[in-house]
């Protein structure tokens, strides 16, 4: 089943991310903490991450959640999953470039709402925080065009990965326009690539810092 955005996230009082990821840390009737991060823990507009907790997660970056929930994966999130344990990582986080959730990227809204975009932001500082040496994997495919604005955002999030000195990698084959591959087909035997996230915003989606 999709889901439709029921209006601009814009016109929703928003959870902070440090509220909701307190919340998302006690105990939860419907799924086991001790095994899931789900930011925030209940399903809703938009979603900052949702991953399985290890020593050594993968943090996987797409463009806007689906409808994904603990123990009830999508075909992508599990192709995810498969492809971080096949990596060597003990672990995934799914993370989005902008947190608002539609499975049709043509329903997301027109502008950025940049307080969500902020909160956003404070939920990669918490996963790159995780590991001294986070891995990130780029992962969103050629949807990143449906926005303007997702590239802008895009920048603000490579650069704090550049903070915490994040590794990028992607999967798969770069498409003929240069993007990176989407996780879904993949199979669990693809292996890391390097990846610059930098050159790719200059040379292929002509931003720069």
């Amino acid at each position: 089943m999709g889901h439709i955005p029921s209006s601009d996230t814009a016109l929703l009082a928003l959870a902070p991310f440090d509220r909701a990821l307190a919340q998302a840390l006690e105990p939860n009737e419907h799924y086991d903490v001790s095994r899931w991060l789900y930011v925030p823990n209940a399903y809703g507009e938009y979603r900052y991450v949702l991953g399985t907790r290890g020593s050594r997660p993968l943090i996987c970056v797409g463009i806007n959640p689906s409808t994904a929930a603990p123990d009830r994966l999508d075909n992508t999130l599990k192709s995810v999953e498969r492809i971080a344990l096949g990596n060597g990582y003990d672990s995934f986080l799914m993370f989005n470039v902008y947190a608002q959730r539609a499975t049709d990227p043509n329903a997301m809204e027109q502008s950025c709402n940049l307080e969500l975009h902020r909160e956003n932001l404070r939920a990669l500082e918490y996963l790159l925080s995780l590991n001294p040496h986070p891995a990130v994997w780029a992962a969103w495919g050629a949807i990143i065009e449906k926005r303007r604005y997702l590239a802008r955002c895009l920048l603000d999030e490579i650069a704090l990965g550049r903070r915490f000195g994040a590794r990028w990698f992607t999967a798969g084959p770069i498409s003929k326009k240069g993007h990176p591959h989407h996780p879904l087909y993949l199979p669990k035997s693809a292996p890391l690539a390097p990846f610059d996230p930098e050159r790719y915003c200059r040379e292929i989606l002509g931003f720069t810092n």
